[in-house]
């Protein structure tokens, strides 16, 4: 028994083992693309996918190569074609299959791009079932063909009429991301980005054109209901940097920061710099040591900069690590810094009217976080002796162990990017989830009936209002949500109309207050199934009536049927298939363009005329659907 165990721990050569590209990428998929999800969140690793061949693509535009881009999405099937110069045809293969192989070592005009370590594309390569390169070039054109990685025909290079340009089509494999599928607006506001760092690109996905001539600017626009804006939108442009500032009167602060292109959604140093400028600015501006907090309380911006050879603190590029804006240049502080001093400070001191209004917005936060310094300290007091950790919150290990976990940091930067709290309604079904959960990463936060409807109300009522008031220190977002605990919030209601109806509640909660944990794809609706359908060699769960039909029909001769009507109806045992790595969620989306305070207005405000309509109309097309399906 002690030589077995000598022997499983022995290090020799054969220990030693040796991957070849695809190998490794398959492998360690996480490194080259981050989480892979199944699509229901916009950092799943299906659309890192689309952006690192988009990314090649908009390198092409930058260099004035190709003015358009065509972007296809039929099921899982994704085709991507430039107008750009085309892979030269020898290269093709090489390209797409052998890491550390492209143009962009060399050249010093490719210095200010994103994608310097030549994987993009091999990445795709390797996690796609199938994978096929087009290169067009001057009259000529070479295809090549692979599965996972390995090259399964690569033909002759033929004549051809098409221009200039690269076309990949690519299915992701299936078997490294499972049961996935592309949510459109995502991938709108990913095309938006695209356009509003390229001025003058056209894209096209799926016939709808998308173009952006003011940059920035038209970004906040899109972003931004004008009509709640404090003042017109401050838009700044210099050599390798653009910011667009406004303020509403939304709580919290919304800033999208861009490097090279490249939407940078954890932010860093350039994130960083842009809030500490900002605040100092007006500082010196107004000559008032205004707390930052009311500096920017409600804004609404965005910043692009452009750095030579960015370093980044993962293969994602989702969070800039650069000091510097170049080898020997101005650190990254200095730089946004000196720009503000002399853009924003210029721009104050011209338009006097958009200072005074500025100056407004300031004050008014700083007296409506004076007025609640009070009532917070209450609320915290009450939370303490709510006794919030037995009462409503069975926790996970990640968060009351952190001396155990902060032994590793890659393990912690896992865990919380997987840590999950399920807020649900009534003891049954918290108990069902509580048994059952991942208790390293999971927690659990249970309701005491139907929350407040709090469309209208202020801030105040988050901290007078004791499930608010619990549920927000559950989370630890009283302050800021910088320290937000779980970086997934999973609402998990039942399906019927007292479910829904706790569900909008919540909604309203987290728009009107915490905007930004929905704006930042933190939270989503757990989807649990609404039957169950089994004989004696099979069981299915089905999420809504075709699946259903479908499973009826596959098991045949009569088999049992059961309609879970809460969740309370599923056992643990059941409920541990709904929750684990394969869990549905539904995420909760802001379209670009959709503003707060209409959709709150419409769902939750004094129009019951309006909605009751609304219902009845759509009452009247699911009465006709039943009806022809009959």
């Amino acid at each position: 028994m002690a030589e077995t165990k000598k022997n499983l721990f022995e290090y020799t050569e054969e220990s030693i083992k040796s991957l070849d590209w695809k190998e490794h990428i398959r492998l360690r998929p996480g490194m080259y693309i981050g989480k892979l999800g199944d699509g229901s969140s916009a950092d799943d690793g299906i659309y890192v996918l689309i952006k690192e061949v988009i990314d090649n693509c908009i390198d092409e535009f930058a260099m004035g190569y190709g003015k358009q881009i065509d972007i296809t999405i039929e099921g899982k099937t994704v085709s991507i074609r430039d107008y750009g110069r085309g892979i030269p045809l020898g290269k093709v293969v090489d390209a797409v299959s052998k890491i550390n192989t492209g143009a962009k070592y060399d050249s010093k005009v490719f210095q200010k791009s994103v994608g310097l370590n030549g994987v993009g594309t091999k990445a795709v390569n390797a996690l796609s079932g199938s994978f096929k390169v087009v290169a067009f070039r001057e009259g000529k054109e070479k295809t090549a063909e692979f599965s996972k990685g390995v090259l399964l025909k690569e033909y002759k290079e033929a004549k051809t009429a098409e221009p200039n340009g690269t076309l990949v089509t690519f299915i992701p494999d299936e078997t490294v991301f499972k049961n996935f599928h592309f949510i459109n607006e995502y991938l709108d506001n990913q095309i938006w980005n695209y356009c509003y760092l390229n001025a003058g690109l056209v894209i096209n996905f799926n016939d709808k054109k998308y173009v952006s001539k003011n940059g920035l600017l038209d970004l906040l626009k899109r972003r931004t209901n004008e009509d709640e804006l404090r003042y017109p939108i401050i838009h700044l442009t210099g050599e390798d940097i653009e910011v667009a500032i406004a303020h509403n009167n939304d709580y919290g602060e919304e800033i999208f920061s861009f490097v090279n292109g490249q939407f940078t959604t954890q932010g860093g140093t350039h994130h960083q710099a842009f809030r500490e400028a900002f605040v100092k600015v007006v500082r010196d501006f107004y000559k008032k040591d205004y707390d930052s907090a009311d500096i920017r309380q409600s804004i609404v911006a965005a910043i692009s900069v452009r750095v030579v050879e960015p370093v980044f603190e993962s293969q994602t590029k989702t969070k800039l690590g650069s000091q510097y804006v170049a080898e020997g240049g101005a650190t990254m502080k200095n730089f946004v810094y000196d720009f503000f001093e002399k853009e924003l400070d210029n721009y104050l001191h011209k338009n006097p009217s958009t200072a005074d209004a500025l100056k407004k917005r300031i004050e008014q936060s700083e007296k409506e976080r004076k007025e609640l310094a009070g009532i917070k300290k209450l609320a915290n007091e009450r939370a303490k002796k709510a006794n919030l950790h037995n009462r409503k919150l069975r926790d996970c290990r990640f968060h009351y162990n952190d001396e155990a976990t902060g032994k590793d940091k890659d393990s912690i930067l896992e865990k919380q990017k997987e840590s999950t709290i399920f807020i649900t309604e009534g003891d049954s079904a918290s108990g069902s989830i509580t048994k059952v959960r991942d208790v390293e990463i999971q927690a659990v936060f249970s309701l005491r009936g139907k929350p407040l409807n709090c469309f209208g109300l202020t801030k105040k009522v988050v901290y007078e209002n004791e499930e608010f008031n619990l549920l927000q220190h559950a989370l630890n977002i009283e302050d800021s949500i910088e320290g937000l605990r779980y970086n997934n919030i999973v609402i998990a209601t039942d399906a019927d109309v007292d479910g829904m109806h706790i569900r909008l509640l919540l909604m309203t909660f987290f728009l009107q207050f915490f905007p930004d944990l929905v704006k930042n794809g933190h939270v989503s609706i757990l989807e649990t199934p609404l039957f169950r359908v089994r004989n004696k060699q099979e069981t299915i769960y089905c999420y809504d009536e075709s699946e259903k039909q479908a499973a009826i029909k596959k098991l045949g001769a009569k088999p049992e049927i059961t309609r879970f009507k809460g969740l309370g109806e599923i056992s643990p045992d059941e409920f541990a298939r709904f929750i684990g790595p394969d869990m549905r969620k539904e995420p909760v989306i802001i379209e670009q363009g959709e503003h707060l305070q209409q959709i709150l207005e419409y769902y939750m405000g004094k129009n019951s005329q309006e909605r009751q309509e609304f219902i009845i109309d759509n009452l009247k097309v699911e009465k006709d659907l039943v009806e022809t399906q009959g």
